[in-house]
């Protein structure tokens, strides 16, 4: 199996199913594995007074509370029953983050049958227990975290039965500087955790997904949206259809890149390797018996003849017939 590529819708649908439909359809097109959407309700996951994050006070003009906000963006189970069902329509893995137990439950009843850990519940024990609960493979992101905490939320997971667990290096900020993503970290994750491993990209544009990958990211989750400019938290650090596309595009052809790990010609570099390579040939007129050296023999293309590997061992001989210039010495 390739990389699995998980198009991050999010709360990027603005609370509308359409919209949300839209992206699914562009998901679809872009060539995507998986749309994820984000399911929660709001009164189970934030107080009255909770203040919105700084990145989200930066990207949205409104003054609404945190709550306010979320509960403008919520859906409810009926519309995340109709988006499960569009996207099995449609041919693509649907997968939406339960942010709370209640959540979790309905996601269940779905039938969804692998389940994405926020970087935010990594330390949230009752939730941790009931998402191993369902037996179902986890995709956890580990933005904020220290390694012994994510080394913690692994074992309750896999204690309460969870089969597979692959973690994402995350770095929760939106959008999230070049600087601070750590790609290192992969490897990292990969060696002492001993699973697959993949990103969870914030940045703006591509190219960080696509790094990722060539050094051996699993799984890439990268959120989208219709128009940088809309309203909302997420849209400013999302990419656009077009570089979705592109995104997909560049994965697929870094994995057909990493070919075989043996150091050997392709066919078609055997095609092309006397054109490029040289033959010891005649610098000038050659008369048989002549000594062949420096002076009158050289290195030039096509590679069909004696190789300059050869070199010494052809200087100091006599010539065994009349050469002309350019011609390819034999012995």
């Amino acid at each position: 199996m390739g990389v699995f590529i998980i198009a991050e819708v999010g709360v990027n649908h603005n609370g509308s199913v359409s919209i949300a439909k839209k992206m699914i359809d562009v998901a679809v097109e872009a060539g995507v594995d998986c749309v994820k959407f984000q399911t929660y309700k709001t009164e189970n996951i934030v107080t009255l007074t909770a203040k919105k994050a700084k990145y989200q006070e930066d990207n949205i003009k409104s003054t609404d509370s945190q709550y306010e906000m979320l509960k403008s963006l919520e859906l409810t189970k009926e519309e995340f029953i109709e988006l499960k069902e569009y996207c099995n329509f449609k041919g693509v893995v649907f997968l939406s983050t339960p942010f709370d137990l209640e959540s979790i439950e309905f996601l269940v009843q779905m039938g969804m049958d692998v389940f994405k850990v926020p970087s935010g519940e990594i330390t949230n024990l009752p939730y941790l227990r009931r998402i191993a609960k369902t037996r179902n493979p986890v995709i956890m992101s580990t933005g904020m975290c220290e390694l012994a905490e994510i080394e913690e939320a692994v074992a309750v997971l896999k204690e309460g039965g969870c089969p597979k667990v692959s973690l994402l290096q995350c770095t929760t900020e939106y959008p999230t500087n070049y600087s601070d993503v750590n790609l290192k970290v992969i490897e990292n994750l990969r060696n002492y955790f001993n699973v697959s491993v993949g990103l969870s990209d914030h940045t703006k544009g591509i190219e960080i997904s696509i790094a990722a990958v060539a050094l051996g990211a699993e799984v890439i989750e990268k959120h989208f949206t219709l128009d940088k400019t809309m309203e909302g938290p997420d849209h400013k650090a999302s990419i656009e259809p077009q570089e979705l596309k592109a995104l997909v595009q560049a994965i697929r052809h870094v994995e057909e890149a990493f070919g075989s790990s043996t150091k050997t010609p392709t066919k078609m570099e055997l095609c092309n390797r006397n054109a490029a390579r040289k033959s010891i040939v005649a610098s000038c007129d050659i008369k048989r018996g002549t000594i062949l050296t420096e002076e009158n023999i050289t290195v030039k293309r096509p590679g069909s003849g004696i190789s300059p590997m050869q070199w010494d061992e052809i200087l100091g001989t006599k010539a065994i017939k009349d050469f002309r210039k350019d011609e390819m010495i034999e012995v």
